[in-house]
């Protein structure tokens, strides 16, 4: 399961409005729960998509920035337990390049449909397995949290693949 305020949550889904038509991206700062099998995000990072080429249906992530948000992860003790970009007009859904591309084991991947410019479901999938040979996705819930006025915990809101 991937836990994330909401929001965290409702700024990924704004960053993939705000670059409509093309596909934005970040990375997720958080905690692994090995035990119960949960990716807890506490920051997200959001990065630029420098596909000069295809940016309307792939993206990428400089190594810089990916150094950096790893470095701020560190300092803060946290770690990179997921990544997350749009898919402009087309489903919250992996596609095969973004299975080619995913390297970062037991990671989640989350993915939001922005259609005609609006946010709309959002999905997340855990990449599973040791190597190349082995790795696959496996969808996953997502569990918004709900934050009172103390900014404490008050409530979850757990979402099966589709979201909003």
């Amino acid at each position: 399961m991937l836990e994330i305020s909401v929001a965290d949550y409702e700024a990924m889904r704004a960053h993939g409005e705000e670059t409509y038509p093309h596909e934005c991206c970040g990375i997720l700062l958080g905690r692994t729960d090995v035990a119960a099998g949960n990716n807890e995000v506490t920051r997200i990072v959001r990065a630029g998509n420098t596909r000069t080429d295809s940016a309307h249906n792939r993206y990428h992530i400089a190594p810089e920035e990916l150094i950096a948000a790893q470095r701020e992860g560190r300092e803060a003790g946290l770690d990179i337990v997921g990544f997350y970009h749009s898919h402009p007009d087309h489903p919250a859904q992996w596609s095969a390049t973004d299975f080619a591309e995913a390297h970062w084991y037991g990671c989640s991947y989350v993915i939001t449909a922005v259609e005609g410019g609006r946010a709309a479901a959002t999905n997340s999938f855990r990449l599973t397995g040791a190597d190349e040979e082995t790795k696959g996705f496996k969808g996953e819930e997502i569990a918004i949290d709900v934050l009172g006025a103390d900014g404490e915990v008050t409530g979850v809101l757990e979402m099966e693949g589709k979201t909003r």
